[in-house]
C-alpha cells in the first residue's frame, strides 16, 4: 500500500464507514498496485452522479453483497476512481469532494484546482 498521505501531503484522513469505503475497505481512500482503478477521491455522492454513473455501466446504487457493496445512497461518503471522477467532472456532473480525505495519488489523473472547484471541506 501506498503513503497514506492526502492531496495537501498531510495525513490521508477517513472518508467513510457507513458504508465501509476504499478499495481496502478500511474507510480511506488508499491505494497500492492492487487497486487498478484507483480509487482514491472522496467524495459526497450525489443522485446526479449516481445516474450518470450508472449511465456508464457503473450502477453504484444496486447491492452487491458478495463483494461487501452495500449499494450508495445520495449523501454517502465514498472513495470514487479518479477516472471515473474527471469523466463526471467533464460531464458537468462531478459530486463533492473531500480534499484531506482524498489521496495524493489522484493527482497522477486529476488536477488539484479541478479538485478544489468542487471541494466540501477546504475552501
Amino acid at each position: 500500500m501506498e503513503e497514506s498521505v492526502n492531496v495537501f501531503d498531510e495525513l490521508l484522513l477517513p472518508c467513510g464507514d457507513n458504508p465501509v469505503t476504499g478499495f481496502y475497505r478500511d474507510g480511506c481512500c488508499n491505494t497500492g498496485k492492487e487497486d487498478a482503478g484507483s480509487h482514491t477521491v472522496c467524495v459526497r455522492v450525489t443522485k446526479e452522479f449516481l445516474e450518470f454513473s450508472k449511465s456508464r455501466g457503473n450502477d453504484l446504487t444496486t447491492a452487491v453483497p458478495e463483494f461487501g457493496f452495500p449499494g450508495l445512497s445520495p449523501g454517502d461518503s465514498w472513495c470514487l476512481c479518479a477516472a471515473r471522477w474527471l469523466e463526471a467532472y467533464d460531464s458537468g456532473v462531478a459530486p463533492g469532494v473531500y480534499l484531506t480525505k482524498t489521496h495524493k495519488l489522484a493527482l497522477n489523473i486529476v488536477k488539484l484546482d479541478q479538485l478544489k472547484e468542487h471541494s466540501i471541506d477546504i475552501n
